[in-house]
């Protein structure tokens, strides 16, 4: 980077300006780029600056160019008092203000972007701890879905509506079950934001007979996913006619239960049909491959012991959990020999064929249009969305705090900033389609805040704060979202003038 100035004559009078520019590579060869403009020196400034550029060319730029306002001035603390241990305890502030937060978000979504919440989305997530996290009870280990079972984790439980605006959440132990949880989620919902009649959209992980008997009881209306094995209880439904195209590569098709209080809701999809297949196939060939193999080896008695083949088999199946119901064996005896006999089992494959790609949807819902209920469904990726939103661009894993009350607020920074994201990406939906909140993020993140400090003959400072000149990607983007960006940043601290000070 470099200064570079810039003559104009104006009504007779010789005018100096300066900018700050840098050398880029481009495709076609180095260029160099305007950051920010400086604006005009008097000519007394100007004599003092033409010496400072003299000192600060042999001496290099690195000493003299700040590219980001130091922590200190940003926050009216003197630099030597910021420390970690201090903007740790700034944690123990926020947190009490939690319930308040959330309910000025939730008018605030409506205000913004009329959004409602009658129908909330309910799924679970969990964070794991870099240490031992001794002091923190609530750590422990669980069902891990960071892939880090080595790890103590807490359970984090995150409530949205149907366009992923953030409503709620809680944490839980590291080791809740998914299904222990919804009580005391229905619980601070209810404290929060009172009694009022809401669709809860859970997937199969949180069903269980006592949760939908818990929600019934509080006059609460559900659509949730069941387990796989319900649809063994739909076959002949699964298997007839009278399926409803709600989408190209999805079919649905209702089924109203004799009691009336409740329906079930099959549903087809041609996508995930073909994955299921491609994995039934992939072990269905290594199971067989396998019993094969077993089958050689004692048919030529390299394996006589009844023992080792018995744990030579279970260990077959056990390695191929997803298929080995499809398949019968047994160890028999035939001319005083011991023989490996396996057969695949038609009804049974003939059964995996056709559940393939389905899945069971249950609902205490008034009657509505079957492609209604599963669009309703459908909506809980959103909730998926945020938290792959909070783990990945928002890092709320790994937690490094030790103490209990550190990491809730740790997870309350981190719901903020989803708040955040999902506002953005709501403005981004309406203004200019088809840019992420991510996108938008990387496209503005070269956009800074420069301070120039050059020192002057006279033992004195010349300090500027500037904001780089936006690219045209930039520019565009911020018209779209009516963003206007100033041409300095000021703060309470004197540290944007135009003139020397002492």
């Amino acid at each position: 980077m470099f200064l570079r100035a810039h003559a104009r004559t104006k009504d007779g009078k010789a005018h100096s300006y300066w900018s700050l520019v840098e050398t880029v590579r481009t495709p076609d060869g180095p260029r160099q780029r305007t950051l920010c403009y400086l604006g005009e020196l008097n000519s007394s400034a100007e004599a003092r600056w033409l010496k400072t550029i003299q000192v600060f060319n042999q001496q290099g730029e690195s000493r003299q160019l700040r590219l980001f306002p130091a922590v200190g001035d940003l926050l009216g603390i003197a630099e030597d008092k910021i420390n970690d241990t201090r903007l740790y305890r700034c944690l123990d502030r926020i947190l009490p203000h939690k319930t308040k937060l959330e309910q000025h978000l939730k008018q605030r979504y409506g205000e913004l972007f009329a959004a409602e919440f009658d129908v909330l989305l309910y799924d679970l997530t969990s964070s794991y701890v870099e240490g031992v996290a001794a002091k923190n009870p609530m750590m422990k280990r669980g069902y891990s879905r960071d892939h880090r079972p080595d790890c103590k984790q807490l359970v984090i439980a995150l409530i949205v509506n149907g366009e992923g605006f953030p409503l709620s959440y809680e944490t839980f132990d590291g080791n809740c079950a998914d299904v222990s949880s919804l009580e005391a989620v229905m619980r601070m919902v209810e404290r929060k934001y009172g009694k009022a009649r809401r669709v809860w959209v859970f997937d199969r992980g949180i069903v269980s007979e006592e949760n939908l008997r818990r929600l019934r009881k509080h006059q609460g209306q559900y659509l949730v996913g069941t387990p796989r094995t319900q649809l063994k209880q739909f076959e002949r439904e699964l298997l007839a006619e009278g399926w409803q195209q709600v989408r190209s590569d999805v079919e649905v098709k209702m089924v109203p239960m004799p009691s009336g209080e409740e329906t079930y809701l099959l549903c087809r999809s041609a996508a995930r049909q073909e994955k299921e297949k491609a994995i039934r196939s992939r072990f269905s060939g290594s199971i067989e491959k396998a019993l094969t193999g077993l089958e050689k080896l004692v048919g030529c008695g390299k394996l006589k012991d009844r023992n080792k083949i018995e744990r030579r088999l279970g260990a077959i199946r056990a390695r191929h959990s997803r298929v080995a119901d499809l398949y019968h064996t047994e160890i028999v005896e035939a001319g005083g020999r011991l023989q490996v006999d396996w057969k695949i089992r038609a009804d049974r494959q003939a059964w995996q064929q056709a559940r393939e790609g389905a899945y069971l949807l249950r609902t205490n819902l008034p009657p509505t249009a079957p492609d209604q209920l599963w669009k309703s469904y459908i909506q809980l990726t959103e909730a998926e969305a945020a938290f792959r939103a909070l783990k990945s661009e928002l890092a709320i894993r790994p937690i490094f705090h030790q103490l209990e009350h550190r990491t809730k607020a740790h997870v309350l920074v981190a719901f903020l900033g989803y708040a955040l994201w999902v506002t953005l990406k709501h403005l981004l939906n309406g203004k200019n389609p088809g840019c992420s909140p991510a996108q938008a993020l990387a496209i503005a993140a070269t956009l800074h805040s420069t301070d120039i400090v050059l020192p002057t003959t006279d033992g004195r400072e010349i300090r500027l704060r500037r904001i780089t000149t936006p690219t045209p990607e930039q520019r565009a983007l911020f018209d779209r979202l009516n963003i206007t960006v100033p041409d300095r940043l000021s703060f309470d601290q004197e540290c944007s003038a135009d003139s020397a000070i002492a």
